[in-house]
């Protein structure tokens, strides 16, 4: 009678192997007990060519610890991505887009319609003069006298005429209107030449040209934060004339506050230092023109023609400039005193002309430096 034994945790945490001489043993015991683990196919460790994303397996070395207090291993090298900057939203209804017009040819028309009318009720109702009336080559007047009728016409043939004549208007280039009818936003006219609009929509006129705004001195820090007064040429235009129009007051005004706060940021070469480049005008054209594009305008450059010290500093910054200036100025002669001093004492030695010891080598030196220096100050100094 065979029996069958189940295996124990303990035989089933032991696997067979076979030891170097051939002969069969077993594993050494697992030292966790509740340790799961998992294969991982050989095909995935060699792999000659990509191929198709592979699917996310279990951990291959330990899958869960359970009772042993270990926390679980949270991953390194994952940067948390930063809050992205938001971005002011504007009014889809802000945004730029043409208004309706008519050429220009259609408001003479409904003008000379209208004034022609005019003229007519005026013979029928007989108040036309006869000079004007044979000017016209009209025939004799009905004399049917100023009625309801009349006076309807006169006010039909009226408004036509300035309705027509009213609403002409001549566009220019480089500059636009932006038009509007009972407060709100009805499209804008860069059209140019003759142009009919309705002239019940209020025109708000706008440059849309190339402009440069020169600041008044802003303050400003350099890179070791000693306070500049800047002047700043911003190139700009207005790119957007809905928004530029009705989503700030003062465009200008806007952007001197955008610049100066760019200023606040953005540290200044200080006068008279050796330009490194336009990286902090490319640096103050980017901040600008970002703050500025949500409000329909477009920065081209900002860039400093004018930097000098605040008036606080002033004195102090040129007082060590002009000890900087000395010091380089005393160590070049100096340089150059001494160049001399050697190369006469080596000329004497060299031709023969002395024969001096280490004492008398030295006194020359210390007399010749002393004639040198003397020699090379300006009268009075």
């Amino acid at each position: 009678m065979s029996t069958t034994t189940s295996p124990t945790p303990e035989s089933d945490g032991r696997e067979a192997m076979t030891a170097p001489d051939g002969r069969a043993g077993r594993c050494a015991p697992r030292l966790i007990q509740n340790e799961s683990t998992t294969e991982i196919p050989v095909h995935l460790l060699f792999r000659d060519e990509p191929g198709p994303a592979p699917l996310a397996a279990r951990p291959a070395v330990v899958g869960s610890r359970k009772g042993t207090g270990e926390q679980p291993r949270l991953g390194r090298g994952r940067r948390v991505p930063a809050p992205a900057r938001p971005v002011p939203e504007v009014d889809p209804e802000l945004a730029e887009h043409p208004a309706r017009v008519l050429p220009g040819a259609a408001g003479v028309l409904a003008g000379a319609c209208g004034a022609a009318g005019c003229v007519l009720t005026s013979w029928w109702a007989g108040v036309l003069p006869d000079v004007a009336a044979q000017a016209l080559r009209l025939p004799e007047p009905a004399g049917a006298g100023l009625g309801g009728p009349q006076w309807a016409a006169y006010a039909g043939a009226g408004a036509l005429a300035l309705f027509g004549f009213g609403g002409l208007a001549r566009g220019g280039t480089g500059r636009a209107w932006v038009l509007g009818l009972f407060g709100r936003y009805r499209g804008t006219v860069r059209r140019t030449g003759l142009l009919w609009l309705n002239p019940l929509m209020p025109r708000r006129p706008i440059d849309v040209r190339l402009r440069h705004w020169r600041s008044e001195p802003m303050p400003a820090a350099d890179p070791g934060g000693v306070a500049l007064r800047v002047v700043v040429l911003v190139v700009w235009r207005v790119r957007d004339t809905a928004r530029a129009t009705l989503a700030i007051d003062d465009h200008e005004t806007y952007l001197r506050e955008c610049v100066e706060a760019a200023l606040a940021r953005v540290p200044v070469d200080p006068p008279g230092a050796a330009r490194g480049g336009a990286a902090p005008a490319d640096t103050l054209t980017r901040l600008v023109a970002r703050e500025v594009a949500p409000v329909g305008l477009e920065v081209f450059s900002v860039r400093p023609v004018r930097v000098e010290y605040a008036p606080e500093v002033a004195a102090a910054m040129h007082r060590r400039s002009v000890a900087a200036l000395d010091a380089r100025h005393r160590a070049t002669m100096l340089t150059s005193v001494v160049d001399s001093v050697e190369d006469t004492v080596t000329r004497l030695t060299t031709r023969g002309l002395v024969d001096l010891d280490d004492y008398e080598r030295k006194l020359l030196v210390r007399d010749l430096t002393v004639a040198f220096c003397a020699g090379g100050r300006e009268p009075g100094s």
